[in-house]
């Protein structure tokens, strides 16, 4: 992942001319922490987990990203998608930095305790790089709300009551309406916008979904409110397909309850390298990392790619799709609809007041419209594709900010 995105930086500063001192500045992080995290588990073991929290840029505003529970959580992964929360929140155009954490847990082999003893644990080692106006974090892989909580609470018995210093939090808690759904509706957003360039109809479009956790199953769900079919849907435990259909709702509510997506009934079982070869018009990785690449990319039989994961499209795999003619919507700003509410969420909780659900819709629809035209105009101008030009605006409008601070110059 980490090769992926400085693959694409290094893109962007080619083509801006970008002096090499100032290439060595914004490919490095800020500030890179490791700590342990010991814990006493049901076996009566200390478990010493690894967390880290690495802040890679705060030009433009406090440090901003999401904290993982991950088994493959390394400090490389974390370097990676700390710059892309960078280039991030400056192509969607918001005050946020980039940062990011993880910690190297397996949640599904954890009790609650534990995974709140890991959580505060995590916050205590790591309170001092954090603040309001510092350092946010914020859920990310296999970690939620009630996680959100256990880490705000955390920071508040040291500092006092701070609800802005988490974002994703329950509504009960300072939390915004819509934080949950917003990182598949923001992909809805630019699939919208997207759509017309391609003859794409949104009411008669079909699209397949790989990772069906919070980012998959809410894009789904909307999608198919727009009038889209999912004719495909992968998760760990499988894949299934059905020309007719697979009702979003309805497989929600089944692996919601602990059902897997390949027992779920009414659909044909695919082998899982099958699944990437399934035709549709959208295609939405929203799983791990690198999905997409060289040995799978040519096996694609969709019109467009709308990415819901971080990186998951690999620079070769990205190349190849560039000639095959399949719009890639990147994932700097496809899924950006999280980091946007979540920034929503961070001024509500600083000025103490409430927005109803449709005002947080409507914000996020027009900076996701104005983000996906920004960024399709200047890939029109420049003549790249949508991914080279997201970059070229984040890491311009990046550079531009740590010039006027006279961090660099």
């Amino acid at each position: 992942m980490l090769e992926t995105v400085s693959h694409h930086f290094d893109a962007a500063c080619d083509r801006l001319g970008t002096r090499d001192d100032l290439r060595a500045v914004f490919s490095t992080p800020y500030r890179e922490v490791t700590v342990q995290i010991p814990v006493r588990l049901s076996d009566g073991l200390i478990h010493n987990f690894s967390g880290h929290r690495i802040q890679h840029n705060g030009a433009r505003g406090p440090f901003k990203g999401g904290v993982r529970f991950h088994p493959t959580v390394d400090i490389n992964e974390i370097r990676a998608l700390a710059s892309l929360m960078t280039w991030k929140t400056a192509a969607v155009n918001i005050p946020f930095g980039g940062a990011k954490g993880g910690v190297d847990c397996t949640v599904a082999d954890l009790q609650p305790n534990e995974i709140e003893q890991i959580s505060r644990s995590y916050i205590a080692r790591i309170a001092k790089l954090l603040g309001p106006t510092r350092d946010i974090p914020a859920p990310d892989m296999r970690t939620n709300a009630q996680v959100m909580t256990w880490m705000m609470d955390e920071y508040s018995r040291l500092h006092g009551y701070t609800p802005a210093i988490v974002t994703g939090k329950p509504i009960s808690l300072g939390g915004s309406q819509g934080r949950e759904a917003a990182t598949g509706r923001g992909l809805s957003y630019v699939f919208r916008e997207a759509a017309p360039s391609l003859g794409i109809t949104p009411s008669e479009a079909t699209f397949a979904v790989q990772g069906f956790g919070n980012v998959g199953s809410w894009a789904a769900r909307i999608m198919q409110q727009l009038g889209c079919r999912m004719v495909a849907v992968a998760d760990t435990s499988g894949a299934i397909h059905s020309d007719a259909g697979i009702d979003a709702e309805k497989l929600t509510e089944f692996t919601a309850a602990g059902g897997k997506v390949s027992e779920f009934e009414g659909a044909d079982r695919l082998e899982p390298d099958e699944f990437f070869g399934v035709g549709c018009d959208v295609m939405i990785p929203a799983a791990l990392g690198g999905s997409i690449h060289h040995q799978n990319a040519g096996r694609l039989r969709c019109r467009m790619v709308i990415e819901g994961a971080n990186s998951p499209t690999t620079f070769a795999a990205d190349a190849i799709l560039v000639e095959r003619g399949i719009a890639v919507i990147p994932d700097v700003i496809a899924n950006a609809g999280g980091v946007v509410v979540s920034y929503f969420e961070w001024v509500q909780n600083l000025q103490y007041f409430e927005w109803e659900e449709r005002e947080v819709n409507s914000k996020l629809g027009t900076i996701m419209r104005r983000t996906y035209r920004e960024v399709s105009a200047r890939a029109e101008t420049e003549h790249v594709s949508l991914r080279e030009a997201a970059y070229l605006i984040g890491v311009d409008r990046v550079i531009e900010a740590s010039e006027m601070r006279g961090y660099v110059s």
